[in-house]
């Protein structure tokens, strides 16, 4: 059986899901209240929502609180909801956080402040503005590649002293750092890269934020739930049929707003753009193996 280092303060399987838009790009609550009970039905432990993948860039702050409000009601108040507050504007992210407290969020998720690029002490002194600013605990986002700024390994020992500060999703891509914090904290990691999602729960992760979860959430869970039963290598068979399907959304060159929204023929907001036919008949054929391989 599979022994982890931390506890998991949101579950083992969350969805970062997308936010459904209609035709004219508003925003459509039903169809974002369907999307989430069917995920939780699928077998997702929670629900990131306002984050990149939800197209939180191009969605007001009225928006935001209303798709937690939504989502609260479709699923109850079992599943974990996780609100994505992130902005480059410390201020602003406070708003936000409090703003999702009052709507029913579980915990909110936080990047460093983006493109004004802050130093180390900057970016602890935001996350803990943050973290002081409400009840919920708290989900650092270690993005660099969209950020352009790392949390460092160091800073997030230190910001994990804080009692509200309890988790990151990791896409860092720096394993043997993600080890070391993991060693020297009691912080619940998760992938939030899907071709790390089992490398990073074997070495103690708490599971996975996914963008694939939105259209394969059965098959990336079992991924976890074989590796929990101690058959290390039917994770790693389940684990390789899952990576054609998330190559093609998350490393092809398109965002996974795009790709999952061409998968569920969702609307996207400008300045996203759908995804051409011969990019959609890929993913559309590389789904369709995937569910054929769990038949």
């Amino acid at each position: 059986m599979s022994t982890h280092l931390t506890e998991r303060p949101f579950g083992r399987a969350l969805c970062a899901m997308v936010t459904p838009f209609g035709p004219d790009g508003e925003l459509d609550l039903d169809a974002a209240a369907k999307l989430a009970a069917g995920l939780v039905a699928e077998g997702c432990d929670g629900l990131v929502l306002n984050g990149t993948t939800g197209e939180s860039p191009t969605t007001s702050d009225a928006e935001k609180e209303a798709l937690i409000r939504a989502v609260r009601e479709a699923v109850g108040p079992g599943p974990a909801l996780v609100a994505g507050v992130g902005t480059a504007d410390t201020r602003h992210t406070v708003e936000l956080a409090r703003q999702a407290e009052a709507a029913g969020a579980d915990g909110v998720l936080v990047i460093p402040p983006y493109y004004s690029k802050p130093p180390q002490a900057a970016v602890e002194a935001h996350f803990l503005r943050v973290a002081d600013a409400t009840g919920l605990p708290v989900m650092l986002y270690d993005i660099p590649g969209r950020t352009a700024t790392r949390i460092e390994p160091e800073t997030m020992i230190r910001l994990a002293e804080h009692p509200r500060i309890v988790a990151v999703k990791d896409c860092a891509y720096d394993l043997l750092g993600t080890t070391k914090v993991l060693a020297r904290t009691g912080l619940a990691y998760y992938s939030g890269c899907e071709e790390l999602n089992l490398p990073l729960y074997a070495v103690g992760g708490s599971g996975y934020v996914s963008t694939v979860a939105n259209v394969a959430p059965r098959p990336l869970r079992a991924v976890l739930d074989a590796y929990d039963r101690g058959e290390t290598a039917e994770a790693a068979r389940l684990n390789a049929l899952n990576l054609p399907l998330a190559e093609l959304m998350m490393a092809s060159g398109l965002p996974g707003a795009v790709t999952v929204k061409a998968l569920l023929g969702m609307t996207l907001r400008e300045p996203l753009q759908p995804a051409g036919r011969e990019a959609t008949d890929g993913l559309r054929a590389a789904y369709e193996d995937l569910v054929q391989s769990y038949t």
